[in-house]
């Protein structure tokens, strides 16, 4: 199986090969499942959303660490031991997401809401990655101010 991954020099994401080698949604803290994840972008900012369904807000952990932005979540196993499961495809255990983020990015600014099960960050374009107007002058123009 030959896997392809996209290049975004903003966002690289590299759990979900992970996933597709390993095949498993039960995540543990050494092989944790990976999040679904939609990232796209809305005027200076880029929006990512998680799918964590069934996550306590409390589980969730945020981190960036130079241009590294981590998510890690828990989800505590269903039921007993003792149950005799008929079916049981719902993830469970350790998820984790780590985006690796680019120089053009507000680290110090990046926010995030939690509602209906996504996880939503709004990270922030730097100022200086911003497009910005530069005035132009004329050989005339410096004349006059020279003089």
């Amino acid at each position: 199986m030959v896997t392809m991954l996209r290049f975004e020099p903003l966002f690289r994401d590299l759990d979900r090969l992970t996933q597709q080698l390993w095949g498993t949604t039960v995540g543990t803290a050494t092989r944790p499942a990976a999040m679904p994840m939609d990232v796209w972008r809305e005027g200076d900012k880029y929006v990512v959303e998680l799918d964590l369904p069934g996550i306590k807000p409390d589980s969730i952990d945020i981190t960036v660490d130079h241009d590294a932005l981590t998510v890690k979540a828990e989800r505590p196993y269903p039921g007993e031991e003792g149950h005799d499961w008929v079916t049981a495809e719902r993830p469970y255990g350790v998820f984790s997401r780590q985006l690796f983020l680019g120089d053009q990015l507000d680290t110090d600014a990046i926010s995030a809401d939690y509602t209906d099960g996504v996880l939503r960050l709004a990270v922030p374009v730097a100022e200086q990655a911003k497009p910005r107007k530069i005035a132009i002058q004329s050989g005339a123009q410096q004349a006059i101010s020279a003089a």
